[in-house]
């Protein structure tokens, strides 16, 4: 959800010159007109507003899942008008959930017997599983706490300060304390024996992750599995794991068949994963696996029976569309292992093209590392002059959406670009957008060093020398006016040179 906000009172209406044959006055932005429109015109005042949204195919800020085969895609359209929920109205689309619930748990290498179901839900996305599975690991712990006669109300997780925010979402809406293991320069994921240091009686699970979001490196879990062991060994505690696999869950079994970190591990008690990362599906679809039916607390299970049949349900949400649920179903099949490892392993390779292509410029250090997410997160050597938001913005300006960041505590002054490498990523686009980005820095060498940068500089003689000090607004506008003159002078060059 987004939270909305209005325009000004001098842009309260919606204007089209298409609907103009069907629509003669303006139509109200932020009320619902009183009279119908065509259906026509209503399109395309829609449509014209959209062409202003960026291209998902170039949104490389993304790990979301841009591009479906037209097959997939009818599919999802059939079955748009689908409840998901409606499990007795829907019964094949409830089969197809607990057959991609039971392969992914494989995938995971789950414990189950020859017959045995596995144990987990489709969800929205990885915000949701994670909220479902942080709250079987705090009623686990409330129960056992309840039990041994101890108090049960200052639950905590540990995990490391680069966690995804649904991981703070899920501390602040349900009353859990969030210990986060900081950072450092050239280590940006969680170090287990920090993390181990963290766990005290009162921590519900701690929360690894495959696939930083920061650089897409995954963390260590064998070696936190490890350690954990040994600490429950000493204290007599039960601290599990939780992985937040939403981004490594469907590259690793692929890629790094061996690397442990998965349900192979006694302590990882769930997993959760993005169906709509790379998992390959549109945005909409994650999962959460549990090892066993002993690691998820029957009563936060509800039934239900006023759809026609009695039907369990662990869900923050209820309706929902089907679509991406048969989605899945159909890349799993679709795809199978041969088609998830080639998908991976090209992606991979694509990546490895633009780190490559971005080394040769000499201007950048690689922060992300080969084995991981296959992306690349990189900074400029030298940033006194221009720096990465800059060049973010400016990579605009070619279609390109490329975020900059700075890292979490401790390790905040360091400032990254994310290129995010999904299956729509082609070897020719990594060769386009280094070429971009050549352009971009070229073109930052001819401009002058960051305003900003010298009006600070400015304002620390103006504070020494006495002087009156500029506000915060004040400096903004000289900033504002400055980059104003110099297009307005650089438009006025070109024109003359056309001319």
């Amino acid at each position: 959800m987004v939270l909305s906000k209005t325009a000004s009172e001098t842009d309260v209406s919606i204007h089209s010159t298409f609907a103009s044959r069907y629509v003669r006055n303006s139509l109200p932005r932020f009320k619902m007109p009183e009279n119908s429109i065509p259906k026509e015109a209503a399109f395309q005042i829609i449509n014209d507003e959209l062409m202003l949204d960026g291209n998902p195919r170039l949104n490389l800020a993304s790990f979301v899942t841009t591009w479906m085969e037209p097959e997939c895609n009818k599919l999802i359209m059939d079955a748009i008008n689908k409840n998901y929920v409606d499990m007795d109205e829907y019964p094949v689309t409830t089969e197809l959930q607990n057959r991609c619930v039971n392969m992914i748990a494989h995938l995971f290498n789950a414990p189950l017997g020859e017959s045995e179901a596995a144990v987990g839900v489709g969800t929205v996305g990885s915000s949701e599983a994670i909220m479902l599975a942080g709250l079987a690991f705090k009623r686990k712990w409330q129960n056992k706490r309840k039990a041994e006669g101890k108090p049960y109300d200052k639950p905590n997780i540990v995990t490391g300060a680069n966690v995804q925010v649904c991981w703070e979402k899920f501390a602040r809406y349900f009353e859990v304390e969030l210990k986060e293991v900081k950072l450092r320069e050239g280590y940006y994921v969680m170090d287990p024996a920090k993390a181990v240091e963290l766990v005290d009686e009162n921590t519900i699970c701690v929360a690894a992750i495959l696939g930083s979001t920061l650089n897409g490196e995954f963390e260590d879990v064998k070696l936190l599995n490890d350690l954990l062991v040994e600490k429950n060994k000493e204290t007599g505690w039960d601290t599990p794991i939780h992985v937040d696999a939403a981004s490594g869950g469907f590259i690793a079994p692929f890629l790094y068949p061996e690397l442990e970190w998965d349900f192979r591990l006694p302590l990882v008690k769930s997993i959760n994963v993005s169906g709509h990362k790379y998992g390959l599906v549109y945005a909409g679809i994650g999962w959460v696996i549990w090892r066993s039916k002993d690691d998820l607390p029957e009563e936060l299970i509800f039934h239900i029976n006023y759809l026609g049949a009695d039907q369990p349900t662990f869900t923050l949400n209820f309706s929902k569309g089907s679509s991406q649920v048969i989605a899945q179903y159909y890349q799993l099949i679709r795809l199978g292992h041969e088609g998830y490892k080639n998908v991976m392993e090209n992606c991979h390779e694509n990546a490895m093209v633009l780190k490559e292509g971005l080394e040769k410029t000499g201007r950048f250090n690689i922060v992300s590392k080969d084995d991981g997410v296959p992306l690349v997160a990189f900074s400029l050597k030298d940033n006194k002059r221009h720096d990465e938001f800059e060049i973010s913005e400016m990579l605009r300006r070619y279609g390109w959406i490329v975020p900059a960041y700075t890292m979490p505590a401790d390790a905040q002054h360091i400032t990254v670009l994310r290129v995010v490498i999904r299956e729509d990523f082609s070897r020719t686009l990594a060769e386009r957008l280094v070429l971009d980005i050549q352009k971009v820095v070229h073109e930052f060498d001819a401009l002058p060093a960051k305003l900003n940068a010298r009006l600070a500089t400015e304002k620390q003689e103006q504070v020494k020398n006495g002087t009156v000090k500029k506000t915060a607004i004040e400096t903004q506008r000289e900033i504002t006016a400055y980059w104003k003159k110099y297009v307005t002078e650089r438009k006025s060059n070109n024109k003359t040179q056309i001319c």
